[in-house]
This record gives C-alpha cells, structure tokens and sequence, in this order.
C-alpha cells in the first residue's frame, strides 16, 4: 500500500470516507474533529494509505522533530489490517521528521499481544473510553426500555412521574454556559476541565455538522443536568454529560440519557457507546476511581468492552527515549502553565 496526501476532493467528502470503513468509522476520526483540534496546537493532515483514509493530528517538539495522533485510528477491524497500515505509515513518517505515531484503534483488548511483538508500546489513553460500555439499540425503543435493568427502567419512570422534563436544546452561548456550569460542578474533585472556550467550540461545531446534540433535563423551572451526544454512521457517542450535586429529582440523568438514546436511534444509530468505564475487570470494584460512572451506565447495559486503547509505532528510537524520559513531561508543564490547558 502507498501512502500520500488526500486530494482536495478526497478531503471534501472525508467524513464520509471514514464512515465507509471496516469498523464503521468513529466520530473522532472525522474532518470536524480535526478542525477542533486545532485549538490545542495540532495540526491536522489527511492521509491515504492506499485505499485508506488515516486522520493524522501532529504536534511538533523542539528539538527531536514532531509527533503523529491518529484518533481512533486506524479505522480497521482487524490486528491483521492495523500492523500493514502502521507499517506503511512509519516508512512513511520516518521521511518527514516524525519520532512516534500514537495509534488508537477500536481493537479488542485480546490482540495487545500481538501488537507488543510487533514491537508497539503501550501509551496512556487520549479519549478515555479504552473500556467502555456500549448498548445495541437497533431493537424498538419499548424493547430497548423493557429490556433495560432494572433500576434504569426505574429510574427514568419514576423521573416521568416525579415531572421531570427533557429538551433538546441548540448549542447557544447562553446554553453552553449553562452546560459549563453543570460540567464545572460535576467535575468539581472528580475530574479535570478545559477551557469554557473549548467547550463552546465543541458543541457548537459538532451541531452545526450535524453530528450533535445538547440536551437538558430540568425540573421545577430549574436545569438539573446536561448531557451532550454525537451520532456518526452506524454509531452515537454520549460525550458530555453533567448534573447538579443537589439531587433534586431522582431519576433525571437516567432520563436524560434515555432521551440521548432515542435521538441517537433517530439519526440511525445502531450501536450506541456511553464513552468511558472501567475496565471489565474492574467494574465492580467500588474503590475504582470510575466506578460510579461505571454503575450509573450499567443500569443501561451490561455489556463492558475492553479496546487496545493507545500505542505508539516507535519511528526514531533515541528520539522517542528522548520523549518519554523527560520532554513529555517538559512539554505537557509548559503547556499547561501557558495555557491553563492539557497538551493532549
């Protein structure tokens, strides 16, 4: 396979090359992620690797040469086809000054091994649902609703009937404030946040590609909790979601997501990913950092999924030693310490 720039046209209709591939492509593969991106330093290239678009988001480090992210990708549902495309791209890569290329395709977790001999090197995760939990939603929604567990299908009962209300709202200055404001109180000891500007952005430019959606659930006049969701092909992704600490109305961030999950449906999902849980080993250990985003996805699906998560394809050797012993950290303190923001 060779590798090369994509044409003009190619670019053009990007998105819809991503979702044409084998693993049905990924949100975070696309053009609009990309654009995104843009915001935290990356520089966005689009590759072909013979057949094969690759979304590339390169970062640049004095004085080692510059660094290659391929977000969700590559976009293949085989270890098979991953190892020739990584190939492809590192004899590509090593000609343009590139150290590593940090790799995150949806494999499972079963063919690490595989990767390991080859040669790869484990990395931490960038977009945190290396395990995750996802739900087929192909069925009837009143399927879907009957076969939930049962304190979900509970929950968003008892929600109704307290009066809770849902809305899907558009990503408005006012509404993205609003959204801030439940995410800085969630994330309050719990997690850490990037700019309101980033959020702004992501929402906004999601919704105007069609991909997103913001919602809100409120009760007695007030907004109680938020969630934003994505929808690409075959596949929705609930990528934000936020509530107050006062549980005021019991059940509304399970009616809120079950909401996101008729959308979803709508806009011709089948699967939907509730992006991020602990790994199955780990669900039910209730000392796990995660666990309580872990049991509130699984009063929805209990099917837990183990992905390979991050690897980096090693290009230049002593460069990448270079990285990882010092310049990584160096690089992420400095980047944060300018802009109050993380370098991934």
């Amino acid at each position: 396979m060779s590798v090369r720039t994509a044409t003009p046209q190619e670019i053009a209709h990007w998105d819809e090359r991503i979702t044409a591939q084998p693993d049905g492509g990924n949100i975070f593969s696309t053009s609009v992620y990309a654009e995104q991106k843009t915001l935290g330093g990356y520089k966005p290239l689009f590759l072909m690797v013979g057949a094969i678009p690759i979304t590339v988001l390169q970062k640049s480090v004095f004085p080692i040469g510059v660094w290659w992210y391929l977000p969700k990708g590559p976009n293949v549902s085989s270890v098979e086809a991953y190892l020739k495309i990584v190939d492809e791209l590192a004899l590509y890569a090593k000609k343009r000054g590139v150290f590593m290329i940090r790799t995150e395709a949806e494999l499972p977790l079963a063919d690490a091994p595989l990767l390991n001999e080859h040669g790869l090197r484990k990395a931490a995760p960038i977009i945190p649902n290396a395990s995750t939990i996802t739900m087929d939603i192909t069925p009837s929604t009143e399927t879907i609703l009957a076969n939930l567990p049962q304190k979900g299908r509970h929950a968003i009962r008892r929600a109704e009937r307290d009066g809770v209300s849902i809305a899907r709202v558009p990503a408005s200055a006012e509404n993205c404030k609003k959204m801030y404001a439940l995410l800085s109180e969630t994330a309050e000891g719990q997690f850490g946040l990037r700019a309101y500007s980033y959020y702004k952005s992501y929402w906004q430019r999601f919704e105007k590609a069609g991909y997103g959606q913001l919602f809100f659930a409120t009760f007695e006049g007030t907004v109680v909790a938020g969630a934003y969701a994505m929808v690409l092909g075959k596949k929705s992704t609930y990528k934000d979601g936020a509530s107050t600490r006062k549980r005021t109305a019991y059940g509304a961030s399970h009616l809120l997501q079950w909401a996101v999950i008729q959308w979803a449906k709508e806009n011709g999902a089948q699967v939907h990913d509730f992006c991020g849980s602990p790994p199955s080993a780990a669900i039910d250990d209730s000392t796990h950092p995660h666990y309580g985003i872990g049991r509130f996805k699984r009063s929805f699906s209990r099917n837990v999924v183990d992905y390979i998560g991050c690897y980096d394809v090693v290009v230049r050797p002593l460069a990448y030693t270079l990285w990882n012993s010092f310049l990584e950290r160096v690089y992420k303190s400095l980047y944060y310490r300018r802009t109050k923001d993380y370098y991934y």
